[in-house]
């Protein structure tokens, strides 16, 4: 299968179809997620796979989200933007797992600060954005709960991982009239988007079922303490 031909081009359409199906409105997320190429971040045995709006394992017992999902949080992110390019300066992404998400994100934000917390997947992630010729993006080794820029004011941070409770720390990274976008739980974890409306008032909004890999701590230089 050609990464050129036409048969990318017919199931990348037919993708972007059933995610408006799906309820995705917002057509800057649509136009984003048409220009990502989603097969260059799977393995090329699961190329004939990867426009299905399935999650498809990266390897290290981690996954590439659905596409319905990546879009439906970035789409929860920007929903308070108008205009179309990069409607933020500086966006935080906690788990870039082999970069899509971040491919995503890097069409909306001048930088995007990513950590990962799973050594070969950070590699994996430059690789692969390398690859785009995207250069908005810094992908960092670390820990998600504790290892961004404590100096940094984001205007909005993503989540790709599930903490049994959202790290209230993180609220302290945003700038005001900002959102952290997250799955919260366990075996049953909700899509949650907190809005830091003021420096004293924030405010949460619980939306559909989600199935992500749980939010870990530490760092791991293989990926075999998962």
């Amino acid at each position: 299968m050609n990464s050129s031909g036409f048969t990318f081009r017919r199931v990348r359409e037919e993708m972007i179809e059933t995610l408006l199906e799906l309820g995705i409105k917002d057509f800057r997320v649509l136009d984003a997620i048409s220009q990502v190429p989603r097969h260059i971040f799977v393995d090329e045995a699961l190329w004939s796979r990867a426009y299905e709006n399935r999650s498809l394992t990266i390897g290290y017992k981690q996954t590439i989200s659905q596409p319905y999902i990546v879009a439906r949080m970035t789409e929860l992110l920007i929903s308070h933007t108008n205009g179309r390019g990069k409607v933020f300066e500086d966006l935080l992404e906690i788990g870039s797992g082999c970069g899509y998400q971040s491919a995503v994100l890097s069409f909306f934000s001048e930088r995007v600060d990513s950590i990962e917390r799973i050594k070969p997947l950070v590699q994996k992630s430059r690789e692969n954005l390398a690859h785009l010729k995207i250069s908005n993006i810094l992908f960092k080794y670390g820990d998600g709960y504790q290892d961004w820029d404590k100096d940094k004011k984001y205007d909005g941070i993503l989540c790709a991982a599930a903490p049994r409770a959202y790290p209230h720390d993180l609220i302290d990274l945003l700038k005001n009239d900002a959102k952290l976008v997250i799955p919260v739980g366990g075996s049953e974890q909700k899509l949650n988007v907190i809005l830091k409306a003021k420096e004293d008032e924030i405010k949460e909004q619980e939306y559909e079922d989600v199935s992500f890999v749980p939010m870990l701590a530490g760092k791991s230089d293989d990926g075999n303490d998962v």
